[in-house]
């Protein structure tokens, strides 16, 4: 019994099925760049009404659960922008804080060196560092590590 391996089956079916998958791609492409140029105008009339541009959003936001709300929220304290997060107290240089300003992650500030360009750190020691104005200025505030726990 003889069997043909050579068949012409065989690269005529790929070659159907590549033919395909070519054809199927380019209508892809085709339908894709012509659906991009399509402009507002073609939509339908109801979405284009004027009662679109007339929303109000304390009104959504109270249809949403969010209820009356102040439309632009209070600044923050000045002490709770900035966070203490380490301190470096050396007698002989002064020393260095860690602080963290606006949820920021901390940075290493020296004595005397500003903090976030309004406040300088003016002292630190122990667990304990000292803002002002300027290096000899009045204190402005005092940030102070959390306690340790045991």
């Amino acid at each position: 019994m003889q069997t043909n391996v050579n068949s012409p089956w065989w690269p005529r079916g790929i070659t159907f099925v590549v033919s395909a998958l070519v054809a199927l791609s380019a209508t892809f492409w085709v339908l894709k760049l012509v659906g991009s140029g399509a402009t507002p105008s073609t939509a339908t009339p109801a979405l284009l009404t004027s009662s679109t541009a007339t929303i109000d959003p304390q009104v959504v936001a109270m249809a949403l659960g969010g209820g009356k709300q102040a439309a632009t929220p209070d600044a923050p304290a000045a002490s709770s922008r900035y966070v203490l997060a380490g301190v470096v107290a050396d007698p002989s240089h002064g020393g260095a804080a860690l602080i963290a300003v606006d949820g920021k992650p901390a940075k290493a500030v020296r004595v005397g060196a500003s903090v976030d360009g309004t406040l300088v750190l003016q002292s630190v020691t122990g667990r304990r560092a000292v803002l002002a104005a300027d290096a000899n200025a009045p204190a402005a505030m005092t940030l102070e590590l959390p306690p340790l726990s045991k």
